[in-house]
């Protein structure tokens, strides 16, 4: 899904911003600054190649606006804080604009007392859990990010029942700041393997079934993390679902600050002689060229639609008709 699109229009950074806002505004939310963060995170997805969290969500989004599943009018607010951590409520809305709060005051409190931890509840989607990390990188703090949900661990009555192989796929990050070279950005699914195209390793399970007992036990920290620590069957928690059915997910957004704990220079010293050992001591993985950690590619890509416009393939050019029909907004290119 994120290979770059073979055919494609290019489409200018600024005009799908505002694309973006626009459809938001206009399937219900109320709040233009909430639209604008949101259209930024979604747009910063495509920017840097992450083609599965850009565009391709939003239809979804102003659906559940429009059908009354998010609130489009939330009153976003901490509920709960100590030295260390902040509880964000969501009420009931899409889950960019509560978690980047979230991500916020876990810096704030990072900066106070070495370590933050920002929690947020009553949310829909979360998006690239790479969005709350970075903001954490850019304000010289390691950061860890997790989403969770109500109900996870699967439907009784099923026959028959599905492979714990596949337990499932919440978004998972770790951010690592740097100094001369690129931060080191896992953004993924807390899964060994992607559930694109996973009837084709279903072999897996039998040929190395030391994989998905590794993935069950990341599925299973990720969305008790970003679930049941945030709060996410609290009785005030079951309010909000029963008015926005959408809204069952929680986060938590860790962050540390590196300042605090050692000279930065020290660290970033390490972590870029880390990075270029990796690079020069390792020969790639078979199909490329060179050896990269996460979250290099999507810099590289970054520059380059930056420079020349975001490619949007057949899958961004779907979302986008769908979203110019539905809203009556003029398309972006």
């Amino acid at each position: 899904m994120n290979r770059p699109p073979g055919e494609y229009v290019l489409v200018a950074e600024e005009r799908e911003l505002a694309f973006l806002a626009e459809c938001l505004a206009r399937s219900g939310m109320k709040s233009r600054d909430h639209a604008a963060q949101t259209a930024r995170l979604l747009t910063n997805s495509e920017l840097r190649g992450v083609r599965s969290h850009g565009i391709g969500f939003v239809p979804g989004y102003c659906r559940h606006f429009r059908e009354g599943r998010l609130n489009p009018d939330p009153r976003i607010r901490v509920v709960h804080e100590t030295a260390t951590t902040a509880i964000v409520d969501g009420d009931g809305g899409l889950g960019y604009v509560p978690s980047l709060l979230a991500a916020d005051k876990a810096v704030e409190k990072a900066k106070s007392a070495g370590v933050g931890l920002g929690l947020v509840r009553g949310i829909g989607h979360y998006g690239s859990a790479g969005h709350y990390t970075r903001r954490c990188m850019e304000a010289g703090c390691v950061g860890f990010s997790v989403q969770g949900y109500r109900g996870a661990g699967g439907q009784p009555g099923q026959d028959p029942k599905p492979s714990a192989g596949w337990t499932g796929a919440p978004p998972m990050s770790f951010a690592i700041p740097a100094g001369d070279e690129p931060g080191i950005v896992l953004d993924m699914v807390a899964h060994a393997v992607s559930g694109e195209g996973r009837e084709s390793v279903e072999d897996l399970l039998e040929r190395v079934p030391a994989t998905f007992f590794k993935s069950m036990g990341l599925v299973a920290a990720a969305t008790i993390l970003g679930g049941a620590l945030a709060g996410v069957t609290l009785p005030g928690a079951d309010e909000i679902v029963e008015r926005w059915p959408g809204a069952n997910l929680g986060g938590m957004v860790l962050a540390i600050d590196v300042a605090g704990h050692l000279p930065v220079e020290a660290f970033h010293a390490e972590v870029d002689r880390y990075v270029g050992a990796i690079r020069d001591n390792y020969a790639p993985l078979p199909g490329y060229d060179e050896v990269l950690l996460p979250g290099h590619v999507e810099e590289r890509v970054l520059e380059l639609h930056r420079r020349e416009g975001i490619r949007f393939g057949e899958h961004e050019q779907r979302a986008a008709r769908d979203l110019s029909e539905y809203l009556d907004v003029p398309l972006p290119w």
